[in-house]
């Protein structure tokens, strides 16, 4: 390494350590007895056998990895029932499965950003979704959080033609819910789109019929036009992955767009089986999300 990387190196350790901000991993052990209350394993799926079963029946036929982009021989049959029922279960259209919800949000955001574009962006969005923000070459605006009037200023004042509306429908910090009736309704308004993150929701969120399902489906925002949701398939699905749930004109967008679709290798068959079986419990058990 050269020597002026390494002093820069240093300096950074030292003024991290300055700062009480030294990050380390913590090690777990497998078959640890101890109640777990730090994990996103919101449901306590990723440790069913039944997941683990569909995970290596799925091995057993594709192997361990998915070998390649899913543009090129990366695609399972495992991938698309996925993709159609992640989309069924939250009452979208479509479906795109990405290799992590990271990877999601980065795509939709950078797909459907550009100059042309403006993103008005709640101030606690999560980190994978800033990151798309910067990289999609938009004008950002952040508002105060759950503020529609800020918001709603933005999207009246806008010089660009389209225009992102990018929310959590439940955030991670604090845990409150985006209120989103009143943001599809300024979406429809200013003839903006609706960008819904769901990682904190799918599994958990849902009333009735559809308790478990997040807090999209069910409600006017399900299979709405202007609204393209974004999920995770590593927290209460237990597995590994994430999708963007939205038109059909949407997905094949991505497909042909989003980079950290076309140009990573696919998400490997045995999570997007534990995935499936996750979803399948979701539904016959809803009382895992009502517990």
């Amino acid at each position: 390494m050269s020597r002026s990387m390494t002093v820069w190196l240093e300096q950074q350790a030292a003024v991290r350590e300055r700062r009480g901000l030294v990050r380390a991993p913590m090690t777990r052990l497998g078959g640890d007895p101890e109640v777990d209350l730090a994990s996103n394993d919101y449901l306590g799926l990723a440790t069913d056998p039944r997941l683990a079963e569909a995970a290596r029946e799925a091995i057993g036929r594709w192997g361990t990895g998915a070998t390649s982009s899913r543009l090129v021989a990366g695609t399972t049959a495992l991938h698309l029932e996925l993709e159609s029922e992640l989309a069924d279960l939250t009452g979208m259209e479509s479906g795109l499965v990405f290799s992590s919800g990271y990877l999601a949000n980065l795509g939709v955001t950078t797909a459907l950003g550009g100059p042309g574009t403006l993103i008005v962006a709640d101030e606690h969005c999560h980190a994978s979704l800033i990151d798309g923000f910067r990289l999609s070459r938009s004008r950002v605006e952040t508002v105060p959080h759950n503020d529609l009037g800020a918001t709603e200023h933005q999207l009246r004042t806008r010089a660009e033609p389209r225009a992102l509306i990018a929310v959590e429908s439940i955030y991670s910090v604090f845990g409150d819910a985006a209120p989103l009736p009143q943001l599809l309704a300024l979406a429809e308004e200013h003839d903006a789109m609706l960008l819904v993150d769901e990682a904190h929701s799918l599994g958990v969120a849902g009333v009735g019929a559809v308790e478990g399902h997040g807090s999209v489906a069910g409600t006017d925002l399900a299979a709405h036009p202007n609204v393209v949701l974004t999920a995770t398939l590593s927290k209460s699905l237990g597995s590994q992955g994430g999708a963007v749930l939205g038109s059909a004109l949407l997905r094949e967008h991505l497909v042909n767009r989003a980079r950290s679709f076309i140009f990573d290798t696919g998400l490997a068959p045995s999570s997007a089986a534990a995935a499936l079986a996750a979803v399948g419990i979701i539904r016959a058990e809803p009382w895992r999300a009502a517990a």
